[in-house]
């Protein structure tokens, strides 16, 4: 798609992301407009022609107050639509946090697998590609498009921040549960890479029940370890906290909490200043605005991944390789 003209739009529920991602790219947003009726309906234009063009349109699909991920994700689709009706060569969706990934089967009988239909409606609406980060379980997203997907990772960008406190010590990565084995493994590599030696992996053992979630035992070596435990999501930070006092009781030295996508539901802002965690560190796929003002915001840091997803357009655009951004094989 080298000689053909590039598109990016953000809608106004991106929490500023798509800003940063055009300073990024210098660049700057495509204007559109977004207009609300009394009725509750709503439309969504681009300002400038998009004819022949490839296009990208950026929107992080959480919940926050006043605009509900079904409003965003309703808003989105509509706009999609409208870029292929308007004669755009290519319309790509960059949803860093994208909503219902997590419901990627059937756990109870007549359960709806909702990750699928929310492809059907990105497919419905003509969409060429979708570019998300860090989702549950990427085999479940990779197979519920019959579009074009891509699925980055956050990994590189939280080694990055953690590395300086980490140069002199033992390390250990833990998955706080046997479902995020292969992404701990996968942070665990690009950890090793960076620091030139070998690290310990482990997990802790997770059962869920009734909605109550259990299990202590933790497998793998972390004593004498500065550990992080990695997960895609802080929802409650229940799980994050059960974790860390597994390490703690494995005979870890530090334990520090790291993940993609920051939710902070319910009391998270309580339950992750517990005393067994370090540090607290996720992106900026969604504001922590849930944090402000707890007792666990002054050991959180947000990082920025408007450099990644800038670098990630640039390549799809000018059809370059992702793999080689991730340096994953």
């Amino acid at each position: 798609m080298r000689s053909t003209a590039i598109r990016l739009f953000a809608l106004e529920t991106d929490g500023g992301l798509g800003e940063r991602v055009a300073r990024e790219a210098s660049t700057s947003l495509a204007p559109h407009e977004e207009r609300a009726f009394e009725d509750g309906e709503h439309k969504i234009r681009p300002l400038v022609s998009v004819r022949g063009a490839d296009v990208y349109v950026i929107d992080s699909l959480y919940d926050e107050p006043g605009e509900s991920v079904n409003d965003k994700l309703c808003k989105l689709l509509f706009f999609l639509g409208s870029l292929r009706d308007a004669g755009a060569a290519r319309v790509t969706a960059v949803t860093p946090y994208l909503c219902y990934t997590r419901k990627d089967r059937r756990t109870k009988s007549r359960d709806p697998v909702t990750t699928r239909y929310v492809a059907a409606l990105f497919e419905a609406v003509g969409v060429d590609r979708v570019v998300t980060m860090d989702v549950h379980n990427p085999a479940a997203y990779e197979n519920a498009f019959r579009c074009r997907t891509e699925h980055l990772e956050a990994g590189a960008v939280i080694a990055a921040h953690l590395i300086p406190r980490l140069l002199d010590r033992e390390v250990a990565v833990v998955s706080p549960d046997v479902g995020g084995v292969k992404r701990a493994n996968r942070f665990r590599d690009v950890l090793a890479s960076r620091l030139d030696r070998a690290i310990e992996s482990a997990f802790v053992e997770k059962r869920r029940s009734g909605g109550v979630v259990s299990g202590e035992r933790l497998v793998g070596e972390v004593a004498g370890r500065h550990v992080i435990i990695l997960d895609d999501l802080v929802s409650t930070g229940t799980t994050l906290v059960r974790a860390a006092h597994a390490c703690r009781a494995a005979g870890a030295t530090a334990v520090h909490a790291a993940a993609t996508h920051g939710l902070f539901l319910g009391e998270a802002g309580t339950a992750l200043a517990d005393a067994a965690i370090d540090s607290l560190v996720t992106t900026d796929t969604v504001p922590p605005f849930r944090l402000a003002g707890t007792a666990a915001a002054a050991r959180h840091t947000s990082l920025e991944i408007a450099p990644l997803l800038a670098e990630a357009i640039r390549r799809l655009h000018e059809d370059g390789s992702i793999v080689e951004l991730l340096g994953v094989d």
